[in-house]
């Protein structure tokens, strides 16, 4: 019976131990996000996110108010506002920092590449963070606004790459790292993890970091590729793409980061001006006036006064 409840009671101890461990690691990461320069959390982010994938979620926000969100055809739609311009904020789930791979009309919003999203640099989040990417990254410390145009005007036609307009993707992988489970009673010292802590698949790459906004680099591809110009139907005035516009500040340095090559979550947006949206059937047509045949039913034959001048 005594060794029943010696062996209750080390299991509850161990329980406590780990309870708090966890309290005390989810205080630790509380404390990096607040001292990032990246958004706060607030009750208004939680309230619903628009589009989420296993926490992860991604909004689309035309001066500072996220865009209305349609389900249809097994995607994701928003309203495209016709020169307006936008910034998109992504949120962090996860206790762990992610690196996401952020794509606008198919073009990378670091580098403008269109690769694969492992092979893409990346922008880093920290645990439970949140940040907002507002344009195209053109150096270090500047960028160049998102705003919606049209495909003849967006910065992909202007590059010769227009098979991807009209679409937002974000794909995100979570940073692999050593963790220690501490013994209930103390034991032999355990070895550091200085040989876990270096990169441990080739493919990993290194992540840009900025006051909450740092693309990833790839050295697998880093220099390598060319951007290939292939032929395409001429784009045209009526579908929406997003143009560069006006250069913002943006400071941003390169880290590195071991990430876990399967993807933690994966996002697409399909964007659309009003009237696209309304052939698609994602939105019901508006109808200011009466129906034609409302109009007729009302119609009479007579009126008492003279036929009026045109």
């Amino acid at each position: 019976m005594s060794k029943k409840f010696l062996t209750g009671l080390s299991l509850m101890m161990a329980f406590a131990v780990l309870a708090g461990l966890a309290l005390r690691y989810g205080s630790q990461n509380a404390q990096a996000f607040k001292g990032a320069n990246a958004e706060s959390a607030t009750d208004e982010f939680y309230a619903e996110p628009v589009v989420a994938e296993n926490g992860f979620a991604v909004e689309v926000l035309v001066d500072g108010r996220p865009l209305a969100e349609y389900a249809a055809r097994g995607r994701r739609y928003i309203e495209a506002l016709e020169n307006a311009e936008y910034e998109v904020r992504i949120h962090n789930p996860l206790g762990t920092r992610v690196a996401v791979a952020l794509s606008v009309d198919g073009l990378n919003t670091i580098d403008a590449r269109h690769t694969s999203a492992w092979d893409a640099h990346k922008w880093v989040i920290e645990p439970y963070g949140t940040i907002s990417v507002r344009g195209w990254q053109m150096s270090s410390e500047n960028a160049r606004r998102f705003y919606f145009t049209t495909e003849r005007d967006s910065y992909a036609a202007k590059l010769g790459q227009t098979a991807n307009l009209g679409v937002i993707s974000a794909v995100f992988f979570r940073e692999r790292r050593p963790f220690t489970i501490l013994p209930v009673t103390p034991g032999e010292p355990r070895p550091t993890y200085k040989e876990e802590d270096r990169t441990r698949d080739q493919r990993s790459a290194p992540a840009p970091k900025s006051a909450g906004e740092a693309p990833l680099k790839s050295e697998a591809g880093r220099g390598a590729e060319k951007r290939s110009v292939q032929p395409y139907p001429p784009p045209d005035d009526e579908s929406a793409a997003t143009g560069i516009g006006r250069s913002v500040r943006n400071d941003v340095q390169w880290i590195r980061m071991d990430l876990d090559s399967r993807p933690a979550g994966e996002i697409m947006i399909r964007y659309e001006y009003r009237a696209s949206l309304v052939r698609l059937g994602i939105i019901p047509r508006d109808y200011p006036r009466p129906q034609v045949l409302d109009r007729r039913e009302r119609a009479q034959g007579f009126e008492p006064r003279y036929c009026p001048q045109p």
